[in-house]
């Protein structure tokens, strides 16, 4: 560090490194003071979305609980449309699925859930593979039903593998596929899944005009 001898020097130096600074130092804390401004309404506008999102599924809810189907559905899109990041779009879009089914629109709840089943949140993904699957199964897309299945990283569906377990059978006996049909069920029943006809699929299948029938 330089060592000036008088308090004129000193101030010469203060003066020629703020001509040679000063701007820069001006632009650099300007900068600085914006990138933080923008950081704090940034936040403040996700914890403002994230509030209207709450407050929009909560009607849904109450929609959904008395059983009001068009409210629903236009509860469902308006989180879609304007919070689609959120998981409540998600959650809502699992809703509106079921009343497309209740109202016999299955095609549209097959895109309402595919779009589910691609999104990041594994949890929303997998429990939207699951009714997919069970579409495909009531409507006899056995084969792309095993995809959706299949698709299913086992790691990431601990809660739901014993569901799919039993899916998966009843995917297989739609293709006549009973072997593994069985396969899947016991899988199941060993894993301490309870259903109250899982017993019943194995004992069918295990029946002696079955087994003939697969001679």
């Amino acid at each position: 560090m330089a060592i000036y001898d008088t308090e004129e020097e000193q101030l010469e130096a203060l003066k020629k490194w703020w001509q040679d600074n000063g701007t820069s130092t001006i632009v650099g804390l300007a900068a600085g003071i914006a990138v933080i401004m923008g950081w704090n309404y940034w936040q403040e506008h996700k914890k403002d979305q994230a509030n209207q999102a709450s407050a929009v599924y909560d009607q849904l809810l109450k929609a959904a609980g008395s059983e009001q189907k068009e409210p629903v559905d236009k509860l469902a899109k308006k989180l879609q449309e304007q919070y689609a990041g959120s998981n409540y779009a998600a959650y809502a879009g699992l809703f509106q699925a079921k009343i497309k089914v209740e109202s016999g629109d299955l095609a549209s709840a097959k895109d309402i859930l595919k779009k589910i089943a691609e999104g990041s949140d594994k949890e929303l993904s997998n429990i939207a593979k699951l009714r997919l699957a069970k579409l495909m199964l009531a409507t006899g897309d056995f084969e792309q039903g095993l995809k959706i299945v299949n698709s299913v990283d086992q790691s990431e569906a601990s809660k739901f593998s014993d569901n799919y377990d039993e899916l998966t059978g009843d995917l297989y006996v739609g293709l006549d596929r009973l072997d593994e049909a069985r396969t899947a069920y016991q899988k199941a029943l060993k894993n301490g899944y309870q259903s109250p006809l899982l017993q019943l699929k194995i004992d069918d299948l295990t029946a002696p005009e079955k087994i003939e029938a697969k001679k």
